[in-house]
């Protein structure tokens, strides 16, 4: 009978019913079924005050909101085409790098491409790009930076992780250093691939020192800031809590009183654009983890690994590796990423983590797959917001894509079969 019903309420997500209502339904039906009450949905909300992790989501939610209502953006892009608009492919490196740290810093893929499309594309047109080049960048980079620190998705895997208690541990500093090394890999590839494609056309020349020195001067509040991030948190001067209470005070300082670009009778309107979101992700959350306790009583895990196990024996990881690499990519495109995590964490980690994998190695597999699906025909999100920010047939994009899929489909099985570039400054040990 509950598989009866779970079947219908995916049905009815499927039909376009709220996430979080069919979440907490699943989780009353599960517990009532187990002969429990449902007090118990209740309890796993009140667990989530408990959780230091979750000061960082609203915080750097916060920050990313102000960043992409300011002029920010313009900024970013001015002063990476002065330092590196003059390589072969120079502007589309400076569309990768751009696309990157905004989408790092606000946590949303769409963000990005509506924010920066409209910058980047016509420039890059206007250098001599092709269309499908232009277009098939812009909708691959605008899912880069959910690997780099502060990436919202990377906090919340965290969490989520966090419940089963793992050995080795998962902590969200560990994340923000695991995704460093694999996202530099995806950068270094686009970039190179890009370097390429412009082989033979004539290179812009070199900014001046006056325009490099203007362009340093125009984001000179907004250099800091990754800085301020990076060296708190892999120096652990810093907690990612901390850390996030620290960039979201400095953006809103920068934003608000210094550069004026946000007035103050609209700060309570960005502030309520970015708690709406929050409040959604921690409902969902909420749910989630009821129904990740209901999934742990039940001994799903334990029997999705023994239906595993008769196909992939647990000394073949490789296979399972390859089969998960799989299921997320069909799924990343089906879900978005904050619903892929919540839903998907609880069911893979403990399955994983009896093939050996390490749970902050799987994090960063997770969400490298995640990137993938956002723009994956024939329903990837990225696909269609590209097509209405570009106003361009969704076929279109499909084809334009291609190229840039496999080279990040090439990066996602590196990060994948070589835990040691993800682990390496996560965990020094790790051999």
């Amino acid at each position: 009978m509950i598989w009866l019903l779970a079947a219908l309420l995916v049905l009815l997500a499927a039909a376009g019913a709220p996430l979080f209502a069919v979440l907490g339904a699943l989780a009353l039906i599960g517990f009532h079924q187990a002969g429990q009450d449902g007090v118990a949905v209740a309890v796993e909300f009140y667990r989530l005050s408990d959780m230091p992790a979750l000061i960082a989501i609203p915080l750097f939610t916060l920050a990313g909101y102000l960043l992409a209502e300011s002029a920010a953006p313009r900024r970013l892009v001015r002063l990476t085409n002065a330092l590196v608009g003059w390589l072969p492919g120079g502007l589309a490196i400076v569309a990768v790098l751009a696309c990157t740290l905004f989408t790092a810093f606000t946590g949303a893929t769409g963000v990005t491409i509506i924010a920066l499309g409209a910058v980047l594309y016509p420039a890059l047109r206007q250098a001599h790009y092709g269309e499908r080049f232009a277009l098939g960048l812009l909708t691959a980079s605008g899912s880069l930076g959910l690997l780099l620190v502060p990436s919202m998705p990377l906090i919340l895997y965290g969490v989520v992780a966090q419940q089963f208690h793992t050995t080795p541990p998962v902590s969200i500093d560990a994340l923000f250093k695991a995704g460093v090394l694999p996202c530099l890999l995806m950068v270094v590839l686009l970039g190179l691939y890009s370097a390429w494609h412009q082989r033979g056309i004539a290179r812009p020349p070199r900014a001046s020192a006056g325009e490099l020195w203007a362009a340093f001067k125009d984001a000179a509040w907004e250099i800091p800031l990754p800085f301020l991030i990076l060296i708190g948190i892999y120096s652990g001067r810093l907690a990612a809590s901390e850390a996030a209470a620290a960039t979201a005070l400095y953006v809103l300082v920068v934003t608000v009183l210094i550069r004026r670009e946000i007035a103050l009778g609209e700060l309570p309107r960005v502030i309520r654009q970015a708690m709406v979101l929050v409040g959604g992700i921690l409902v969902i959350l909420g749910f989630s983890l009821a129904i990740t306790n209901w999934l742990v009583d039940a001994e799903v895990p334990e029997k999705l690994f023994g239906l595993l196990n008769t196909h992939i024996p647990p000394d073949k990881p490789f296979l399972f590796l390859l089969a998960l690499n799989l299921f997320l990519l069909v799924f990343g495109m089906l879900l978005e990423g904050f619903p892929a995590i919540i839903l998907l964490v609880p069911l893979v980690l403990p399955v994983a983590l009896k093939y050996g994998v390490d749970p902050v190695h799987l994090g960063i597999i997770f969400l490298a797959n995640l990137q993938l699906g956002i723009f994956l025909p024939p329903l990837g999100i990225n696909l269609y917001l590209a097509s209405a920010r570009f106003g361009r047939p969704v076929t279109v994009l499909v084809r334009a894509a291609v190229p840039f899929f496999l080279i990040l489909l090439a990066a996602t099985l590196i990060v994948t079969y070589w835990p040691a570039l993800s682990l390496w400054l996560a965990r020094p040990a790790t051999p």
